[in-house]
């Protein structure tokens, strides 16, 4: 067999291989997309969206947050730095006082574990699959 069709069929093995990976991590994604974790930060992340006071704070703290910069940047205005930087941390915390910005901060923080989770098992388990299949309990600690 000629080198050009050994190639051939290794780059089409590797289609095949990735191919796979790809349709298990469609499968994977439908899966956490389908979860109660994604499900309650949909509903906390309308809730947000639907409350006005929420959304008058967020305006008000990103226009802040520019004029901030302008301070520091253009300006060079300690003084008003402090008082706008100020005015970002109350907001911030009026904000951050409003219960359904804490649930939706909650539901982040849930749907992150989860994909870290995710995350974690893969690695893992690749990393479990490569000692195995190459006999190698752990690393050469030297090149002697």
């Amino acid at each position: 067999m000629s080198e050009q069709n050994v190639m051939k069929q290794v780059h089409v093995r590797d289609l095949y291989v990735r191919g796979d990976i790809l349709k298990k991590t469609q499968e994977l994604a439908d899966a956490i997309a389908a979860s109660e974790e994604v499900e309650l930060y949909r509903k906390a992340e309308k809730q947000i969206q639907a409350n006005e006071r929420v959304q008058s704070l967020i305006k008000l703290i990103k226009k802040k947050q520019k004029e901030l910069v302008a301070f520091q940047t253009t300006f060079k205005n300690e003084q008003m730095v402090q008082k706008i930087e100020k005015e970002i941390e109350d907001l911030q915390d009026e904000l951050d006082s409003i219960p359904i910005v804490s649930q939706f901060q909650q539901t982040q923080a849930d749907l992150n574990y989860l994909l870290q989770m995710v995350v974690s098992a893969i690695r893992d388990s690749v990393s479990e699959k490569i000692n195995v299949e190459t006999g190698n309990d752990m690393p050469p600690s030297t090149c002697d």
